[in-house]
């Protein structure tokens, strides 16, 4: 057997013992606040592209997560994190908070704006493909992408390759898109979820 497909293998079951994992836990999702500020860089993005602020949905609820849509959230994840070169938006712009889709290289918006776009082409609603805020460990800014799911809010991360329960990460939590208006941002009111998440 050859190494790539030892790979293979090791992570189609690792995926498969999160996913049973995730369907024993009980679902805890983020909840949304009052509408707050848009971040600078997703104004400009809005000016530039409006077609990415005027996404607009009813309150459908949580998409179903499937065991196959549970793949395609790790498989999308970790091709974009593999083919996409970390820069920041001051190497690359020469100034910060600039938003855009990755050319082969970004910084952590723009994984998300790629996992984002990806997911929603194989149908997924913009309502539960959230862009959200939060503020690492070290005190940094981050963005990752929600993905709202019937088992709770889950994390696609530039800097994990493991899909998460938004409670398991070591973050905390500020905002996130509002699922009815792409363009709308609300706080997040229960943000401080790493306080009973894991440590590593």
């Amino acid at each position: 057997m050859t190494k790539f497909n030892c790979i293979k293998i090791a992570t189609a079951i690792a995926s498969t013992l999160m996913f049973t994992h995730v369907g024993q836990a009980a679902p805890r999702a983020m909840v949304a606040g009052d509408r707050t500020t848009q971040p600078i860089g997703h104004y400009e993005l809005c000016q530039q592209m409006p077609s990415e602020c005027s996404q607009k949905t009813r309150r459908t609820g949580a998409v179903e997560l499937t065991r196959a849509l549970w793949k395609d959230l790790v498989r999308i994840n970790n091709d974009v994190n593999e083919e996409v070169a970390p820069l920041t938006d001051q190497q690359m712009w020469g100034r910060e908070e600039v938003w855009s889709y990755p050319q082969g290289q970004g910084d952590c918006e723009d994984y998300v704006l790629e996992k984002r776009k990806r997911l929603m082409k194989m149908g997924l609603p913009a309502g539960n493909l959230l862009i959200t805020v939060v503020r690492q460990r070290n005190g940094a800014g981050h963005a990752v992408l929600t993905v709202r799911t019937s088992l709770g809010d889950f994390i696609l991360d530039n800097l994990e390759n493991k899909v998460l329960d938004w409670t398991e990460t070591e973050y905390t939590y500020l905002k996130r898109q509002s699922d009815r208006n792409s363009g709308a941002w609300v706080a997040i009111t229960n943000g401080t979820a790493t306080a009973v998440g894991s440590v590593k």
